[in-house]
């Protein structure tokens, strides 16, 4: 079960790193926020497995927040973005 945590975390990581890159590379502000987005559901998952590892039911909490957080984030900007006039 060791191998399993290590090898999620690892690849959580990893994609968190590919979407950090793609928020800093993104050409329109729709990939910065849907960047946005993953990196929220990934925190969440990160958060989640960690958890779930773990046996402690004290971050269901936290988990509800960063995803609430992210959703209206995301929600809001894409809503500003279109405001906007912006075409990808």
């Amino acid at each position: 079960m060791n191998t399993v945590y290590i090898v999620t975390m690892v690849l959580l990581g990893a994609a968190f790193l590919m979407t950090t890159a793609r928020l800093v590379r993104g050409p329109s502000s729709f990939d910065r926020i849907m960047s946005l987005d993953v990196m929220a559901v990934l925190l969440v998952s990160g958060i989640a497995v960690h958890s779930a590892f773990y046996g402690e039911p004290a971050y269901a909490p936290l988990l509800l927040v960063v995803a609430m957080l992210g959703f209206v984030g995301s929600v809001s900007a894409a809503r500003l973005a279109g405001s906007r006039g912006e075409r990808t």
